[in-house]
């Protein structure tokens, strides 16, 4: 069994930074790939970006791209989303997620069998 638990959301201006960590119980963790979704109100869950266990594969949905970095500490088992240049549409519960079957970095929320909780990060204009 894996526990995800998020941290590192809240409230910040347009153009703004944050740091979102997961931490992960168990001792699998360095052997899974992790992604990050997240689900702005009324919309569907979306992929944000994703990495495998090793750090050589790492992708990022279109509208993040060169403004959000997602990095892993394994020793530390945990996986960090920074957010850069902030924008009011980037509003949203972000999750964290592991996969622990496959390889490659995959942008279907069902293809990860473990989630976080979610947390919340608001971007005022």
């Amino acid at each position: 069994q894996v526990q995800l638990v998020e941290s590192g959301g809240g409230l910040v201006q347009a153009g703004g930074s944050l740091r979102l960590s997961c931490a992960a119980s168990g001792r699998g963790f360095s052997s899974y790939t992790m992604a990050w979704f997240r689900q702005a109100p009324e919309k569907e869950r979306e992929f944000v970006g994703g990495i495998t266990w090793n750090s050589a594969i790492i992708y990022y949905v279109d509208s993040v791209k060169g403004r959000f970095t997602i990095s892993r500490d394994n020793a530390k088992n945990t996986v960090y989303l920074q957010m850069n240049s902030l924008k009011p549409e980037d509003t949203a519960v972000y999750y964290c997620a592991a996969d622990t079957r496959y390889y490659s970095v995959r942008r279907e929320d069902s293809e990860y069998e473990y989630w976080g909780q979610g947390t919340q990060v608001t971007v005022s204009s």
